[in-house]
């Protein structure tokens, strides 16, 4: 289990074990990104500045994730699971009341803080009790819940919306994270405490930009930084501008449930096919596969609206199936599991700076052509991009 001392350890925790929590994360998530644009569009009143909020937003978790190493260096992994998941639970059910604008914007940065802590965290459990297991099929496994849990999200979240408003939806994301949080503590796992070492900003400082530069330099990792980046920049402008769009196109809350829920359907159903598939046919092939059908969709959305439009949104989650169980095995293939745990903090910011720079990108596109439709361009340059830089690193 690379570097973790566990203490003691339930009898059957294994890496399956917290594959299996993307159940809890996928259901509690999905009910919370099916809102969660419309909230902040109810606060700025425009999709524009709704990207430039995400962006800014994305920004305080790129620099959480930046800092994870730092803090599982002080504290172990099991103990700020718990506190993480907990937290999130609690500042959930709060923002599902009729609060102050301010008062929504600091309960939202407090679960980024613990959001982004607890996806760094799933991964780094799962290595470390992986055993014989690849992580391939572990991925598979996690991905596979995640979807599951988010295939009844889109109803429940609208339900809850027409029934008590666009904010009362969070409350089911709380229920959810509190069940999950219950599920860990009987996994019964002690880690021994770690001592808190003072240590100067300066030197902590330090030694974020030498763990940086110490990732960057190794052999393949600026290639699976690009490729996850491009991954969870499809992702970004998806969740935020799919349920703007459908509203914008004269659509009701319960039509976007449909397209949510029926986009789902690609990921359990390709889940553990793809899993099979990346050891028959290579992790690049499936992620060319679905880099490039993306953004062939993204540039013909960006061009249509109505039920065409539509269309293209529950169909794309097809290319996304692709990618999915496979957009982050370049880093755990290529670093040695006593590294992971070091590096992991440095590659988990892919996952947060596309939602910085794309939505910036997004609200440009947006206020130049002034039409929300354009934001899809970005979608098909970003699929294009990767594209290319995986072609290259097949020469």
């Amino acid at each position: 289990m690379g570097r973790e001392k566990y203490i003691s350890v339930g009898s059957k925790v294994s890496g399956f074990s917290f594959a299996n929590l993307g159940l809890f994360t996928g259901f509690a998530d999905g009910i919370y990104n099916a809102v969660y644009s419309l909230v902040i569009l109810e606060i700025f009143r425009s999709s524009a500045v709704v990207g430039v909020y995400v962006a800014i937003y994305s920004v305080f978790c790129l620099i959480v994730a930046l800092f994870a190493n730092e803090i599982f260096r002080a504290f172990s992994k099991v103990r700020v699971f718990y506190f993480a998941m907990l937290m999130v639970a609690v500042c959930y059910a709060m923002m599902s009341f009729s609060i102050l604008p301010r008062t929504f914007v600091i309960l939202d940065y407090t679960t980024g803080f613990a959001t982004t802590l607890i996806t760094v965290l799933i991964p780094l459990f799962m290595s470390d009790f992986a055993k014989n297991i690849s992580m391939a099929r572990l991925n598979s496994r996690y991905h596979l819940w995640l979807n599951v849990g988010a295939l009844f999200a889109p109803m429940v979240a609208v339900m809850i919306a027409n029934h008590f408003g666009n904010r009362a939806a969070f409350f089911g994301s709380a229920v959810i994270y509190l069940i999950g949080w219950s599920v860990f503590k009987l996994f019964k796992i002690v880690q021994e405490n770690k001592q808190v070492k003072p240590v100067s900003p300066r030197k902590t400082f330090r030694a974020l930009y030498r763990n940086a530069a110490m990732f960057f330099s190794v052999p393949g990792m600026m290639r699976a930084y690009i490729v996850n980046f491009g991954y969870y920049s499809l992702r970004a402008l998806r969740v935020l501008y799919v349920p703007i769009l459908v509203i914008e196109n004269g659509f009701s809350k319960d039509t976007l449930g449909w397209v949510l829920t029926l986009g789902i359907i690609p990921y359990l159903v390709l889940s553990e096919i793809m899993g099979r598939a990346v050891q028959k046919y290579g992790k690049t092939r499936c992620l060319m596969l679905g880099f490039g059908s993306f953004s062939v969709m993204a540039a013909i959305a960006a061009f249509v609206t109505g039920y065409p439009l539509i269309s293209l949104f529950v169909l794309w989650q097809i290319s996304g199936a692709f990618m999915e169980p496979v957009h982050d095995l370049l880093f755990f293939d290529d670093v040695p599991k006593s590294q992971q745990a070091r590096f992991y903090g440095v590659f988990r910011t892919s996952v947060n700076l596309p939602s910085v720079i794309i939505p910036m990108l997004g609200a440009g596109v947006i206020t130049l052509f002034g039409t929300t439709n354009a934001v899809w361009t970005v979608s098909a340059f970003v699929g294009a991009f990767v594209m290319i830089i995986l072609v290259q690193g097949k020469k």
